[in-house]
């Protein structure tokens, strides 16, 4: 049962119950190990099932052989023998069936536990090889919800409702069969009763469960209201709004009363009629089973059987509506998880891999393990030998058109070139297609048409893992890791030492706020580098790029959170970064594009001038209005 009262339960069911079941079970059975505990938990859920329902009727012979006998008489050890023995057996079974709950619950919490281990694995390692543009079109929230939410109800599903389902459903067959075997007139009564208790809660149930869910409905609009406020504190104070936001809260939060009222009221008079209903259905039993003692068709022994079966029948049908609708929910989150794991992934049909080399005195290169700071890409020929182009940081774009969603195009026939060591700046207003160039770049999108030649290979041909090795990537927004600083630098390099890293920071000129820090390059940042400032959190991503070494580097708005005086501070570094590196730079400062070897305008996915910062001065096209203020970057 789900918080907010009976009924409350909001059903969501697997749109392929059967695949969805199978699945679930081959993530339970895929081990010898498990195979043997289910198997186990199956006989001790028989085991516990069937002693509570023998207990229950060891209550005939307990009264008819053990206590009316001697109702009247002296109390000897000799005539209370069928009492005691009658009560230690029924001592006996309940303790089976405790220890036997005890095992199988103990079991299924730790073969569950396992099962999520590997699912959560499976789910991990699937994000992992998804394509870029699956998180372009799906929010961080929807692919959290597996992790959390989903594999929540499934938890439940494996470790409490399946052995309940089970238990329950042997108890109503076992309970059914003994009360028929008392007495059918008693049990026609019992069915009877359940009919009415089954139609009182599906009418109750039903309004229950609607007024839940606008309760939740309103509840959430209460949170995303509440949660709004708090980020946006800084607004409302400037703006003097406080009385307008308190009263538009009053407004949504008695919104919020008017909707749990009514829920709970429907939620809370359930049990109290089921619990009435039961009574009288007891009463009837009662009275009518007396009637039957009279007759003389009924023992003392066997009524107290029954009243106790009667009692505990309904329970365990109540038990088992419940967890199938749970069970279906945790089968509908299990199916997202399915669903999320067998996306398709992230192809790579590359061949071409990244090696380190060294050059030989005849100019040949020669493919080492050893960090020689030299690279080149390893091409299979047709004849089963290998040759090696050296990465120099060549890039050209030939003809290259590429759309988001195979419609609009928003890189339309580019072709451009990058030489060895030049530094390339895009510049164009939001959406004329940089950012996109460089995602064309690392191959997060394939192209529709044209190619992309880096050193002579077509990236298409080369590993997806290795092109993206041999570029950095500074990007305007900056994520940094739960970790140390020297740990987030060493992202780029996992292998780098600590030398390496200290060089990586003095080249980015993050040394100086780093050593101010309470441990220096051992401490820890959290939060997404809260504790940082942007133009910090920055800098480390330079020097992260910076100890990566690679032959092409991509800096993504990387200086626009740095103010000029730091800016000044790190061009001498980020000019030692870009020497002898093809560097990729989109700015909307254009004051750091100046000493470009090229700088491309870009509108609506085309360029539209190329050159230097002099040659397009001349020109006093685009570029020259942008840099005299006669238009502006948006």
């Amino acid at each position: 049962m789900p918080r907010g009262g009976p009924g409350a339960y909001v059903v969501k069911k697997p749109k392929n119950l059967g695949k969805t079941v199978r699945q679930v079970f081959s993530y339970m059975t895929n081990t010898w190990k498990k195979k043997i505990l289910l198997v186990i938990v199956f006989f001790l859920v028989i085991i516990a099932s069937g002693s509570t329902i023998a207990a229950t009727y060891l209550l005939t012979p307990t009264i008819n052989l053990g206590i009316l006998p001697v109702v009247g008489e002296p109390l000897t050890f000799d005539n209370l023998k069928p009492f005691i023995y009658y009560v230690s057996i029924m001592a006996l079974a309940y303790i089976m069936g405790l220890i036997s709950t005890w095992v199988y619950n103990f079991i299924m919490i730790n073969l569950s536990a396992e099962t999520l281990y590997t699912i959560r694995q499976d789910l991990f390692s699937a994000m992992e090889d998804l394509p870029v543009s699956y998180f372009d079109t799906h929010t961080d929230g929807d692919i959290m919800s597996r992790f959390t939410n989903d594999t929540d109800t499934l938890r439940e599903v494996l470790s409490m409702a399946l052995p309940q389902i089970f238990s329950s459903s042997l108890t109503i067959l076992g309970t059914f069969s003994m009360m028929l075997f008392l007495s059918w007139q008693l049990t026609l009564i019992v069915i009877v009763m359940l009919g009415i208790m089954f139609l009182v809660i599906r009418t109750i149930g039903a309004r229950s469960a609607k007024n839940f869910q606008e309760q939740q409905r309103r509840l959430g609009i209460v949170n995303g209201y509440i949660e709004e406020m708090i980020t946006g504190q800084k607004v409302v104070k400037v703006f003097n709004h406080e009385h307008k936001i308190m009263d538009q809260f009053d407004e949504i939060n008695n919104n919020l009363r008017d909707a749990s009222t009514r829920a709970n009221i429907y939620g809370n008079i359930l049990m109290p009629i089921m619990g009435n209903l039961s009574y009288v259905q007891f009463a009837f039993c009662a009275g009518i089973g007396g009637w039957l003692i009279i007759i003389d068709q009924m023992t003392i022994g066997a009524i107290a059987s029954f009243l106790q079966y009667s009692r505990n029948f309904s329970q365990p049908i109540t038990q088992v509506s419940q967890l199938i609708n749970q069970i279906l929910s945790g089968l509908a989150g299990a199916e997202r998880i399915f669903t999320f794991i067998e996306n398709p992934k992230e192809e790579d049909e590359g061949f071409v891999e990244l090696v380190n080399v060294e050059r030989q005195p005849d100019g040949s290169l020669v493919e080492t393990i050893a960090d020689s700071q030299l690279w080149a890409w390893k091409i299979p020929q047709e004849d089963g030998s290998v040759k090696y182009n050296e990465i120099k940081g060549d890039v050209r774009f030939n003809d290259v058109s590429f759309s988001y969603d195979g419609k609009r195009e928003v890189i339309h026939d580019i072709s451009l070139f990058a030489k060895p060591g030049q530094k390339i700046a895009l510049v164009g207003a939001t959406g004329a297609g940089k950012t996109t160039i460089t995602n064309l770049l690392n191959r997060f999108y394939e192209i529709d048409e044209g190619e992309i030649i880096y050193d002579g290979v077509n990236i298409k041909d080369i590993k997806k893992k290795d092109l993206r090795k041999s570029l950095a990537m500074v990007l305007q927004d900056t994520h940094l890791f739960t970790g140390t600083i020297a740990d987030n630098i060493r992202y780029g390099k996992l292998d780098a030492t600590d030398d390496e890293i200290k060089g990586a920071a003095e080249l980015a000129h993050a040394t100086h706020f780093i050593n101010q820090l309470p441990d220096g390059f051992d401490t820890v940042i959290t939060n997404d580098g809260g504790n940082l400032s942007q133009g910090q959190r920055q800098l480390l991503a330079i020097a992260r790029a910076a100890v990566a070494n690679p032959p092409v580097l991509v800096l993504d708005e990387a200086t626009s959170s740095i103010d000029t005086r730091t800016e000044k501070f790190i061009e001498k570094g980020m000019d030692s970064l870009m020497l002898d590196r093809t560097v990729f730079v989109i700015a909307h400062r254009l004051s750091t594009v100046r000493n470009s070897n090229a700088i491309l305008v870009m509108d609506q996915g085309e360029i539209i001038e190329r050159g230097d910062h002099d040659e397009l001065m001349k020109e006093k096209g685009r570029y020259y209005q942008l840099q005299t203020g006669q238009l502006e970057l948006d």
